[in-house]
């Protein structure tokens, strides 16, 4: 019956741990913006609500501010600075594109950074891969 219990205990906690992994990261599912949705806001000039911050490299998307990397803390700075005086109720998207999300180590830091300031329409642009084969290689509009 000790057995049973215990085995019973370390496949609960297993299982615990697997769900606190699945949802380790600072975003929803419902929070993450498809690259297609955005180009198609900007070609039909529908970005009235919308902010496109860049927080990695480059800012290669059309008309997006660059806020520089999200993983150097004076840029996250200049992101806080760059929002103030922008609504809480728009929506911002951030999106870095230097690597693949699991590697990548400015969205992270940046994500958290607009939800702790009370932005209540945060996106992340869903880049898999990176900012060349997701966004530049579909042709879609950049400065």
């Amino acid at each position: 019956m000790k057995k049973i219990m215990f085995l019973l205990v370390l496949l609960i906690g297993f299982t615990n741990q697997l769900t606190a992994q699945r949802f380790s990261e600072p975003w929803t599912p419902q929070q993450l913006m498809s690259t297609k949705t955005l180009a198609d806001r900007i070609v039909q000039n529908k970005m009235k609500n919308t902010i496109v911050v860049n927080i990695g490299p480059d800012a290669v998307i059309k008309n997006s501010y660059n806020a520089g990397a999200g993983s150097d803390s004076k840029n996250i700075e200049k992101l806080q600075t760059y929002l103030k005086n922008i609504s809480k109720d728009k929506e911002v998207v951030l999106y870095c594109g230097c690597c693949p999300f699991e590697k990548c180590p400015n969205i992270r830091p940046a994500f958290k950074a607009i939800i702790a300031a009370g932005y209540k329409n945060a996106k992340l642009l869903n880049i898999p891969k990176n900012i060349k084969i997701d966004w530049i290689d579909k042709g879609y509009p950049v400065n």
